[in-house]
């Protein structure tokens, strides 16, 4: 019977982290919240570019993707600086997090050029491609999945556009895009969709502070836990960052909290996925955070596909909640985040072997 219990903290150096930060604004409509969390996001992420010199080793190109329903898609590559489209490299498709809420192009900018000048430092570079599918309260469930499936499709087609190889396309995701992550990769096995399935094999999945299923419909595996009161959405429920109630603000605004048959619909809950669906799956990284909602349904979902022939590689943030790379050199986890993404894309490529479920932690 499992107890992650241990990872929950909170750390002392989130603890002395909280201390200093500003209250959270007050009153705000969701379009007000919107706007305000956005562009504190654009304006971190073009302070990075400046900070770490980044500008300076990728170059960014600006693409449009036309979704199933018409809609034009904001789409941008970022390649190493001097590096031709000739020469083809790997590929890791970026999928922002934010609740289906929160997240623009810009917003990833510092993100995507970190996983470039990373693998540009070890010799392995990669190009990155990265989407901004449609969020809510605009648009609902299945919408930003819709749009995940047509831009990976996409890429597929203008791959020698981008100059990517096929065969290397490593997909990955933080939080909400690590859902997509992983409901894409399910749906690409299943074959359902004939233009997914005609695409080369994803190389493999980087998932970080997952969210892999809904409290309502989650499997049976949270009964492997030792007692109840040990569950992460119990010990987390008030959590920073991620509480219970906001989790349900961003259920709500997709549409999908009384959604029929949803425990059955692994592409809204590919946490629920049985060992027949997860048998072919590629090699997944797994970024965890211990004080947060969504631990227990990451590790689960690791040891899950760990057991039946996944290779994994599972790590665990102790006493941090969801999201707190955004805090960056503030806390000590944020470089070794930006590791486990970076390490995640070659390690995957270099076609690991599976073995026991284990998990890492600082």
């Amino acid at each position: 019977m499992a107890d992650f219990s241990e990872y929950a903290g909170p750390s002392a150096e989130w603890l002395a982290l909280e201390a200093t930060l500003p209250a959270p604004p007050k009153d705000l409509s969701l379009a007000q919240l919107k706007e305000f969390l956005n562009k504190g996001r654009e304006d971190s992420a073009a302070q990075d570019m400046i900070d770490q010199g980044l500008s300076s080793v990728v170059q960014m190109h600006d693409h449009t993707v036309t979704a199933r329903d018409g809609a034009v898609l904001e789409a941008r590559t970022y390649r190493p600086a001097g590096v031709p489209i000739s020469e083809r490299l790997p590929v890791y498709l970026h999928l922002h997090g934010g609740g289906f809420m929160f997240g623009t192009l810009a917003s990833e900018d510092a993100t995507c050029s970190r996983i470039v000048a990373s693998r540009l430092e070890n010799n392995m570079p990669v190009v990155v491609f990265n989407i901004n599918y449609r969020h809510t309260p605009e648009h609902q469930y299945p919408v930003a999945w819709n749009d995940v499936e047509d831009a990976f499709i996409w890429l597929h087609e203008h791959i020698a556009e981008i100059g990517g190889i096929s065969e290397q396309v490593v997909v990955g995701g933080i939080s909400a895009g690590a859902w997509m992550t992983a409901s894409l990769a399910l749906a690409q096995l299943r074959g359902e969709d004939k233009r997914l399935a005609a695409c080369p094999k994803i190389a493999g999945q980087i998932l970080m502070i997952p969210c892999l299923v809904q409290w309502d419909h989650y499997a049976p595996r949270q009964e492997m836990l030792k007692s109840p009161e040990l569950s992460s959405y119990v010990q987390c429920a008030q959590a920073p960052v991620l509480p219970i109630d906001r989790m349900r603000m961003f259920s709500n605004l997709l549409g999908i909290a009384e959604a029929k048959d949803a425990a059955e619909d692994l592409r809204m809950n590919p946490g629920n996925a049985s060992a027949e669906d997860v048998k072919n799956l590629p090699p997944t990284t797994f970024g965890v955070a211990g004080n947060d909602p969504l631990r227990d349904e990451g590790l689960f979902y690791g040891k899950h596909l760990a057991e039946n022939g996944i290779p994994t590689n599972v790590h665990v943030f102790p006493g941090v909640p969801h999201g707190f790379r955004r805090w960056g050199d503030k806390l000590p986890g944020s470089k070794r985040w930006d590791e486990l993404m970076s390490d995640g894309i070659s390690w995957a490529l270099s076609k690991p072997t599976a073995g026991p479920f284990e998990i890492h932690s600082d």
